[in-house]
C-alpha cells in the first residue's frame, strides 16, 4: 500500500503541465535522434547530458526518463527500414524487421516494435515501482564491505561479458579507474595523475570523459566507418498497423521478451545485449515455423523489442537502489545524478522520494507518449533517419563541444573532450568495449572509498571482506563471473578430448 500510495504521489508530480512539457520534450528528442544511424540511447543521452544542466533535478530526470526511452524506440527504426542498428541490442531486431520491410511489411514491423515497446516498458516499469523499494530496503544493511563487493561484481560481469575477450574489456575497466582517480587524494591529500596541470587537481568532470567516449569517439568512429555509405532505407507508406493474424502472433512475443528482459536488465550484464538475442532464440525455439526466422517473422522482431524496452526499465532497478549502473546509458544517468550532487542508493527513496516517485511515474507518461508518437509520426522519423551523414556527425560534435565547453567555460575541457574522443575511436577500432571503463570512471572513486572505509573500520584487516556473509558472497559471485568463461572453455575441451 505504501508503494502504491508513493506511486499516486509521483503521478501528482508528473501530471503537471510543466512536467508533462518537459516529459514530451524528452521523448521527442530522444525518438529524433535515436532514429539516426548509428546513434544508440547511449550516445543521445551523452550529447544530451548538457542540455538538462539549467533544469531543476526533478524536471532533468523526467526529460532523461524520456530520451533513455525514446532513443529505445527509435533504434527500431533505422534498424527496420535502413539494417542499420543504431547499437547491438538492435541487431536482433534488424535481423527479420528489414526482410519484413523488403517484402513490403515494413508497416506491420514497426508496429509491432512499437506497440511490444510499449506493452514491455509499462509492465517492466510497473516492477520497477514493486521491485525498487523492496531492493533499496535490503540494501539499507549494507556496509562499506558490502557496497565495495557489489562494485566488484559490476565490474567483473561487465568486463567478462562485453567485447570480443576478457582481456580487452579488463583492459578498458582498467583504463577508466586510472581516469577516475584523476585529481587529490581524498584521504592523503596528494596529487594523482595531474601532471602538474593545476586545473587536473579537482579531477576530469565526469561528463567530459563520458561525452569524449560516447559521444565524440563513437562518431569519429562512425564517421570512419560509414562516413561515405549512402543510407538506402526501405520506402513506407502510412502509418504503422498490424493485421489479426499480427496481432495473433506477436503477443505471446511480447510478454516472453518482457519476461526475459527485466531481469536481465536488472544484472550487472551489459544493458539489453543478451535479452534480446536470448529473446530472439526463444522465439525461434518456440515457432511452429522456425524456417522462417531469418526471412521476415514477426516474432523476431516482437519478442526482441520487447525484450529491450523491458530491460532499459530493469537497469534503472539498480540504478536507483544500488547506485550500480548495469549499462552503459545508465552509467551516463549515473554521471548526471553526480552532477547535481545527488548519490542514488537505498537512502535515495527516503531523501529525495519525490524524485524518485516523481521519476517512475513519468516513465509511465512518457512511454504513452512515445507510442502516440511513434505510431501517426512513423512516416516523419523515417524521413529524419535520411539526414546526409556529414550533417549528422558535424551536428553532433557541435552538440558535445557546445555542452563540454558550458560546463566551465574552460578550453582545457574542451581539449580533454577531443582527447578522450580519440581514445574513444581508438577503442573501438581496436575492438576494446566501451562501457567497462565508463563504468571505472564512474564507479570507480566509488569502490576506492568504500573499500578504504571498510580497511579502515577493520583497522587493516582485509579478512573483512571474506568473513562479512553478504560481501563474501559478492566476491565470490565476482570471481565466478570473471573465472566463468575461461572454466567453461576448458571443460569443453576436456569433453572433446582436446588439450
Amino acid at each position: 500500500m505504501t508503494t502504491l500510495h508513493s506511486l499516486l504521489g509521483g503521478f501528482a508530480g508528473a501530471l503537471t503541465l510543466a512536467n508533462l512539457g518537459w516529459a514530451l520534450i524528452g521523448t521527442t528528442l530522444g525518438t529524433a535522434i535515436g532514429v539516426l544511424p548509428g546513434i544508440g540511447p547511449a550516445l543521445t543521452v551523452a550529447v544530451l547530458l548538457p542540455v538538462t544542466f539549467g533544469l531543476d533535478p526533478i524536471a532533468a530526470f523526467i526529460m532523461f526518463g524520456g530520451i533513455y526511452y525514446g532513443a529505445m524506440y527509435g533504434g527500431s527504426t533505422t534498424s527496420i527500414l535502413l539494417n542499420t542498428p543504431g547499437e547491438t541490442s538492435s541487431i536482433a531486431t534488424a535481423i527479420d524487421g528489414h526482410q519484413m520491410a523488403r517484402q513490403g511489411r515494413a508497416a506491420a514491423a514497426l508496429a509491432t516494435a512499437a506497440i511490444g515497446s510499449f506493452v514491455a516498458g509499462t509492465l517492466a516499469t510497473i516492477a520497477l515501482a514493486l521491485l525498487a523499494p523492496v531492493l533499496a530496503s535490503a540494501a539499507l544493511e549494507f556496509g562499506p564491505a558490502e557496497y565495495f563487493g557489489l562494485t566488484a561484481v559490476a565490474f567483473c560481469a561487465v568486463s567478462a561479458l562485453l567485447g570480443s575477450s576478457l582481456v580487452r574489456g579488463l583492459a578498458s575497466l582498467f583504463l577508466g579507474l586510472a581516469l577516475g582517480l584523476v585529481g587529490i587524494d581524498p584521504l592523503t591529500g596528494n596529487a594523482r595523475f595531474s601532471f602538474g596541470i593545476p586545473q587536473l587537481l579537482d579531477g576530469i568532470d565526469v561528463v567530459i570523459l563520458v561525452i569524449g567516449l560516447f559521444a565524440v569517439g563513437e562518431t569519429l568512429y562512425q564517421a570512419w566507418r560509414y562516413g561515405r555509405e549512402e543510407l538506402r532505407a526501405v520506402e513506407l507508406t502510412g502509418t504503422a498497423r498490424m493485421t489479426r493474424e499480427d496481432w495473433r502472433r506477436s503477443w505471446k512475443a511480447w510478454l516472453r521478451g518482457t519476461a526475459i528482459g527485466f531481469p536481465l536488465g536488472v544484472l550487472p550484464m551489459g544493458g539489453s545485449v543478451i535479452p534480446t538475442f536470448l529473446s530472439y532464440v526463444t522465439e525461434k525455439r518456440l515457432s511452429k515455423t522456425p524456417e522462417q526466422f531469418g526471412r521476415g517473422a514477426i516474432e523476431g522482431v516482437a519478442g526482441p523489442e520487447a525484450a529491450n524496452n523491458a530491460s532499459a526499465a530493469g537497469v534503472l532497478v539498480p540504478l536507483l537502489t544500488l547506485g550500480l549502473p548495469s549499462s552503459a546509458t545508465a552509467a551516463i544517468m549515473l554521471a548526471a545524478f553526480e552532477q547535481y550532487g545527488i548519490q542514488p542508493g537505498p537512502l535515495l527513496f527516503q531523501t529525495r522520494p519525490d524524485l524518485v516517485w516523481t521519476l517512475i511515474a513519468s516513465l509511465f507518461v512518457g512511454n504513452a507518449m512515445l507510442l502516440v508518437l511513434n505510431l501517426p509520426l512513423v512516416g516523419l522519423w523515417a524521413r529524419v533517419m535520411l539526414l546526409p551523414r556529414p550533417l549528422l556527425f558535424g551536428g553532433v560534435l557541435v552538440l558535445a563541444s557546445i555542452g563540454a565547453y558550458g560546463l566551465n567555460r574552460s578550453l582545457l575541457d574542451l581539449g580533454l573532450l577531443y582527447a578522450v574522443g580519440a581514445v574513444g575511436l581508438a577503442m573501438r577500432l581496436a575492438d576494446f568495449p566501451l562501457v567497462p571503463a565508463v563504468l571505472g570512471l564512474v564507479l570507480g572513486p566509488l569502490a576506492e572509498q568504500q573499500f578504504r572505509r571498510a580497511v579502515a573500520i577493520s583497522e587493516g584487516d582485509l579478512t573483512v571482506f571474506f568473513t562479512r556473509p553478504i560481501s563474501a558472497t559478492l566476491i565470490a559471485a565476482a570471481v565466478v563471473v570473471l573465472a566463468g568463461p575461461a572454466i567453461a572453455r576448458a571443460l569443453r575441451r576436456a569433453k572433446d578430448g582436446r588439450p
